[in-house]
């Protein structure tokens, strides 16, 4: 088989798991940098190397848009484009027609939408999703879904049954069989709904599940809620893809209630805006405190960044403005989640992942 997932070592509800892919193996908990437009930004292919990422997520609304999934097609696919050969996961659009786009209409055929680039009218349907996401030639796919704010009943209900058309529908439309579907849970807050959508995904008996609609705005504990719940409704042979979460802090307690892969902006978008992602806290080096501070980042972080740079360096690249700053903050973000990645693997191998999780939880 293709996309087989196998469980190698738990503790608790936390697992080590090995996904297959085209592209090579995922070993899981797993957190994804986010490639948006074919581009981790800031960073090349071999800094991603460097930093130990073995999966990037690529967002097909963006690259429908521009530069079009037909010419990415034409020019290989997504990993001879972007020069990664290694496993690459897009998602269906589906979030950003919903946050980004100017909605004209949403209807159960799809929706219809106003491009944020040139104003032009575009068309997204759960089968144009999977056509879009076959050019693109990613080894995971996401199925269409909608989105809805955490809290409206009426519209999570509403939504909830929208999505599971879309993804029977994504079913039938998949064409490629070296791309492996994962179907995606809604149901906002509603512990109901969401077990319904967890096993009405998990009858569709696809290769992964995700969890979409979380981190949209409800509290921490409420998600929490929502992933002991699923949990329980997800089958565990079978790898839970949380989207859009990846700070430390989510990482560990989602892996502690079964979720193997993550992806976030957040690294690289904190990197943007001058602040550094450590394990417990965060540095904003834009700080007059750091201009003449010796030390790296971290005092234990292995990254290229902590080996050879200082905080007073960093500052100066930030208030220079220079390009460097973005890249070197990137490095070292993202390292930190990956790095964190690694460890908990090893602890869950090692039956001690109970200590990590206390350390973050710890005041």
């Amino acid at each position: 088989m293709m996309f087989e997932f196998h469980i190698e070592a738990t503790d608790g509800n936390a697992r080590v798991g090995s996904f297959s892919t085209p592209h090579g193996e995922i070993f899981t908990p797993v957190f994804a940098p986010v490639g948006t437009q074919a581009t981790v930004k800031s960073l090349t292919p071999a800094h991603l190397e460097e930093v130990g990422a073995t999966l990037i997520l690529a967002n097909t609304y963006h690259l429908f848009l521009r530069p079009g999934d037909q010419r990415i097609a034409r020019l290989g696919g997504l990993h001879q484009f972007m020069v990664w050969q290694k496993p690459i996961l897009t998602d269906s659009g589906g979030f950003q027609v919903f946050s980004l786009a100017q909605i004209n209409q949403i209807d159960d055929e799809g929706v219809t939408f106003k491009s944020h680039i040139d104003g032009s009218w575009q068309r997204l349907t759960p089968e144009i999703s999977i056509a879009v996401q076959e050019n693109l030639g990613a080894d995971i796919i996401m199925a269409f879904d909608q989105c809805p704010p955490p809290y409206d009943r009426e519209i999570n209900e509403r939504a909830l049954e929208r999505t599971h058309r879309w993804a029977e529908r994504c079913v039938r439309a998949k064409n490629r069989s070296d791309q492996a579907l994962f179907g995606i849970v809604q149901g906002g807050v509603f512990a109901d709904l969401r077990r319904r959508s967890a096993e009405f995904i998990a009858s569709l008996d696809l290769p992964g599940n995700a969890i979409g609609g979380l981190s949209v705005g409800e509290t921490k504990e409420e998600m929490w809620q929502v992933l002991d719940l699923v949990n329980e409704a997800l089958p565990r042979n079978k790898p839970r893809y949380l989207m859009g979460v990846g700070t430390p802090y989510d990482i560990v307690q989602g892996v502690a209630r079964g979720i193997d892969i993550f992806d976030c902006v957040l690294p690289t978008r904190l990197a943007r805006h001058t602040t550094a992602l450590r394990r417990k806290d965060r540095l904003n080096l834009v700080n007059a405190s750091y201009a003449e501070d010796r030390r790296p980042i971290d005092d234990a972080c292995a990254c290229h960044t902590c080996q050879h740079f200082s905080r007073a360096y960093l500052r100066h690249l930030i208030l220079a403005k220079e390009m460097l700053a973005a890249t070197l903050l990137s490095i070292h973000n993202l390292f930190t989640l990956i790095s964190l990645t690694d460890e908990i693997r090893q602890a869950i191998r090692t039956k001690t992942f109970n200590s990590l999780l206390e350390e973050f939880t710890s005041p």
